[in-house]
């Protein structure tokens, strides 16, 4: 199971990355868990300066934009 990680305060971007997320996951039909992360200590952990951001299984896939969910898909396999 692939975990993925929204990265921010929980704006208008995190939400529309958070749900570029779940559009990308049922493309790709895997198994994922999506999770938000809000602390801004745990945001910091990853070495992430501009939210939102994106993480997949541990690895910052992006950063301050909002990719697609065509880009996340293929993320997923990466």
């Amino acid at each position: 199971m692939k975990k993925i990680e929204v990265l921010g305060p929980g704006c208008a971007n995190c939400r529309r990355l958070e749900a570029n997320a779940r559009q990308a996951v049922a493309m790709a039909a895997v198994d994922a868990e999506i999770v938000k992360v809000e602390d801004y200590r745990s945001i910091i952990a990853y070495g992430v300066m501009s939210t939102p951001a994106l993480v997949i299984d541990g690895k910052v896939m992006s950063a301050g934009r909002i990719p697609s969910p065509g880009d996340i898909a293929e993320w997923l396999f990466a």
